[in-house]
């Protein structure tokens, strides 16, 4: 079976390259998008692919900074009503105009069934059009960070939906697909001229684009290789031009060869565990009759057995940040006097296990992906064996995003690692979206065990609308020191971007991993 992979790497790396001509720009990265919904998986890859194609009212500028998109202005007009001046003259790829009825159509479609956004629409309380390009965003409180939240959800034709059966979004937690899986129709920079899922997928520039395409890059051919050696190979001889991650261990040879280099920076993502905190029994455990995830001692025993400058020094290679939040720097309330963690002890874990009433400890499943994050499966590898340490047996499930995103999502899990990157670049996207108590609106959605203090949900909605930073700076720290003294989760580290790039491409790495074509040129040979 190995040999086979390896040959078939290597068939769609020849195909990659035949197809490849002048100002052809081909990506390899250790995953796929799973779908092109922009709205059916709030996941950074997911959502780095699809808006190269798909469009949001605001966007980032290269400093990360709010930048107009398909919105011009916006203002409040109301402590709750936010206007927006939707820009004239765009079309979609199809040749439709885009109007104010794009809009409410994909924030609805956004907050609905089957979504995996609603956690970015779930405090507005309704969308109204004031004429072809104007709407108004009525929310249930003030919000003053709504025009940064709007950054992540992709707008789409209400026309082309409706002919085409996609009028609500892929849900990844059924495996349910339409249209939208496969064919895209945005506004965006570049057009989808090919998808062959978990292979490839080809991107044409756009040549009827509103805005302007900085660079110079006529077609993308973006691949999955998920194997990393085949990867970095595939850099070195030139077959590709573009690749994420490039492995700790190999930055320095990738730098070293005449044509590539890598490009390093800090990314805002960070990465931790999660424990199923609300089910009475866990589903994968030898526990029987009870939860040992709801005693906090249990879960400061998981902590305090995690050896994380360790998995700094050999599983990261010094390429991330041990961390005590769930928030790193660049995020705005984050607070380096908090960044503390708790001491890797294993006596205190092992005491603190006895005291739980589990002296022997006991089985439990952890799941993992194995192509998502930096060495996302060795870190996991590297957690269980400093449970085995307090008799805690791990029967780690590594699996590729594919199917570990759908399981963990319905909840099907009782120990899992996760990432993530405030979109917002504000605290609250992550108390929101992390830590607060899951309800039906979308608050909490990836708050994947459960975890739930009355008090965090309801400094949560208070540091929403609080416009006084000092009050809400105040809020935000109040909301991480309950998280840490209840050990709501098992924050890790913030990995560090690593980017394989020809010397003869020019293009922009944002300190939340996503990558824009419109941003990228390469030198004709």
């Amino acid at each position: 079976m190995r040999f086979k992979r390896q040959i078939i790497a290597a068939s769609a790396l020849a195909l990659v390259s035949a197809l490849a001509g002048a100002q052809t720009i081909r990506i390899a990265n250790q995953g796929d998008a799973l779908s092109l919904d922009p709205h059916s998986l709030n996941e950074s890859l997911q959502l780095s692919v699809t808006q190269n194609v798909y469009e949001t009212l605001t966007g980032r500028n290269k400093d990360l900074s709010l930048a107009p998109l398909l919105a011009t202005s916006w203002k409040q007009t109301s402590p709750t009503v936010w206007r927006f001046e939707l820009r004239k003259g765009v079309t979609f790829h199809d040749g439709t105009p885009f109007t104010a009825d794009d809009v409410l159509f994909s924030l609805a479609r956004a907050g609905g069934e089957g979504s995996d956004m609603n956690s970015y629409t779930n405090d507005i309380k309704e969308t109204r059009k004031v004429n072809d390009h104007t709407i108004d965003i009525e929310t249930k409180a003030p919000f003053p960070i709504l025009p940064d939240v709007l950054s992540q959800v992709a707008i789409m034709s209400k026309k082309w939906c409706e002919a085409n059966n996609a009028t609500k979004p892929v849900d990844r937690r059924k495996g349910i697909e339409n249209t939208a899986s496969f064919k895209a129709n945005g506004t965006g920079p570049y057009r989808v001229r090919e998808r062959q899922p978990d292979v490839r997928t080809t991107f044409v520039r756009n040549g009827t684009y509103w805005g302007k395409i900085e660079g110079n890059v006529q077609e993308v051919i973006f691949t999955k290789i998920g194997n990393p050696s085949t990867r970095v190979a595939a850099l070195l001889s030139g077959e590709v031009d573009v690749m994420e991650p490039v492995p700790v261990q190999d930055v320095a040879r990738v730098n070293a060869s005449p044509n590539a280099k890598v490009i390093v920076g800090p990314e805002l993502r960070t990465i931790f565990l999660g424990m199923d905190q609300k089910r009475d029994e866990l589903l994968y455990s030898s526990v029987k009759g009870k939860n040992p995830f709801k005693d906090k001692r249990v879960r400061q025993a998981f902590y305090q057995s995690i050896d994380i400058e360790g998995i700094k020094r050999t599983v990261m290679r010094g390429a991330s940040r041990p961390t005590g939040l769930m928030v790193g720097p660049g995020i705005t309330g984050f607070s380096e006097a908090q960044d503390k963690r708790l001491p890797y002890d294993l006596e205190a874990a092992k005491k603190l296990l006895a005291d739980a009433g589990y002296p022997q400890g006991f089985e439990v499943s952890m799941n993992c992906p194995n192509d998502r994050y930096v060495n996302d499966a060795q870190i996991c590898q590297a957690v269980a064996a400093g449970l085995a340490k307090i008799n805690v047996k791990v029967n780690l499930v590594a699996e590729t995003k594919g199917t570990y995103f759908p399981k963990i999502l319905r909840r099907d899990t009782s120990f899992y690692l996760l990432g993530w990157t405030p979109s917002t670049y504000d605290a609250h996207n992550a108390l929101n979206a992390l830590m607060a108590t899951p309800d039906p609106s979308g608050t909490g959605q990836f708050n994947l065990g459960s975890y739930s203090n009355p008090k965090v949900d309801e400094l949560t909605k208070q540091i929403q609308s609080e416009t006084d930073k000092a009050k809400r700076d105040a809020m935000i720290k109040e909301v991480f020191t309950i998280h840490a003294d209840d050990v709501g989760h098992l924050p890790l580290h913030q990995q560090s971007l690593a980017w394989g790039v020809s010397k003869k491409v020019t293009l922009t790495q944002l300190a939340d991993n996503f990558m824009f074509f419109k941003w990228m040129s390469v030198k004709g040979d």
